[in-house]
């Protein structure tokens, strides 16, 4: 099998903890620089993961001619900036979620070759549960959908953590709120056209610690979501039609590696009890995510998101900020 040659920038937690290895299971990947601003914290990323060269600045890996792709789990404040500076270095990019700090933001990348792919790394997109739930609504077994429910949370007090930080992107309408976003935006396959949220920050980080929003999507369709960076950990999705309801059990952090749940209720026992559980195969949906990036790269198949797509889902993010705010119903 052909396989196309990454470079990440950074020693970003989620890339060393969770993206990286699922990308070093893919059949079409070979991961083979790792940067950081610190070359004995490159250094040991690599040994850690197996990598064979590391750098002690991302200038260095964007320099080097054997990498195809970058990875880039760089803090959300620098995700535009690397983000285009590697596709003017002539590389495709796979970035971390959020895009960019706003929509203009995002923007930006527009200036990007237009024969370099660049995608925000949504990898929810790429798993199977993900995948069949989109079926099942497509197919009509829910009747016509009338709401999606997500609550997304966990509890990060720490002061230090980039997450808790309001100058480089933190809080949990951008870390987590952007999951359901872009969740009902896939299993709907529409964009919202009128958003209001409630926001409660933090009086020493400045960030929103909890938010809730409802997004109208049309048609008699909304979501509804909660996050949190401060409350008990816990997720799920609920989306609720007018003949079943579809529950995905663990729907942004599955396991890797291992089977997950999906729910299919037709309402007839009020405490849930006639739900049907289907069994999803095992799958790492970062691993999926790299292998379909790679065919990609590689011409095999097309991308179906890319920065218009980033700039939509930071525009629905935007409008959510300018309704807390405001106190009224906002347009993306």
């Amino acid at each position: 099998m052909t396989k196309v040659t990454w470079g990440v920038l950074g020693a970003a937690k989620i890339g060393l903890d969770r993206v990286i290895p699922g990308m070093l299971k893919a059949g079409n990947v070979e991961v083979a620089a790792i940067a950081s601003r610190d070359l004995a914290k490159a250094r040991a990323a690599a040994d850690r993961l197996g990598i064979a060269t590391a750098y002690g600045s991302y200038e260095e890996l964007l320099a080097d001619p054997a990498i195809q792709v970058v990875y880039n789990p760089l803090p959300n404040n620098l995700h535009v900036e690397w983000t285009l500076r590697a596709a003017r270095a002539g590389k495709h990019v796979l970035c971390e979620k959020p895009m960019g700090m706003t929509a203009a933001d995002a923007e930006a990348l527009r200036a990007c070759p237009k024969d370099r792919l660049v995608m925000e790394a949504f990898m929810v997109r790429f798993h199977p549960q993900w995948i069949r739930a989109r079926e099942l609504v497509r197919a009509g077994r829910l009747g016509e959908v009338r709401a999606l429910q997500m609550l997304f949370a966990y509890n990060n007090p720490d002061p230090a953590n980039i997450r808790n930080r309001l100058e480089t992107g933190g809080g949990a309408l951008m870390d987590i709120g952007c999951y359901p976003v872009v969740g009902a935006r896939f299993l709907l396959d529409a964009d919202p056209v009128r958003v209001i949220a409630l926001v409660d920050r933090d009086p020493v980080f400045g960030t929103d610690r909890l938010s809730s929003a409802i997004l109208d999507f049309g048609g008699g369709r909304h979501l509804t979501f909660a996050v949190s960076t401060q409350a008990t950990r816990y997720q799920r999705l609920q989306v609720l039609g007018t003949d079943a309801r579809l529950e995905i059990v663990i729907p942004v952090n599955a396991p890797q590696g291992e089977a997950t749940r999906i729910l299919l209720d037709d309402g007839s026992a009020p405490d849930g009890s006639s739900a049907v559980v289907e069994t999803i195969p095992a799958s790492d949906q970062f691993t999926l995510q790299a292998e379909a990036f790679s065919r990609a790269v590689l011409g095999q198949e097309s991308l179906p998101w890319g920065i218009e797509d980033s700039i939509l889902n930071m525009r629905v993010l935007d409008a959510l900020f300018r309704s807390e705010a405001s106190g009224r119903w906002e347009t993306p």
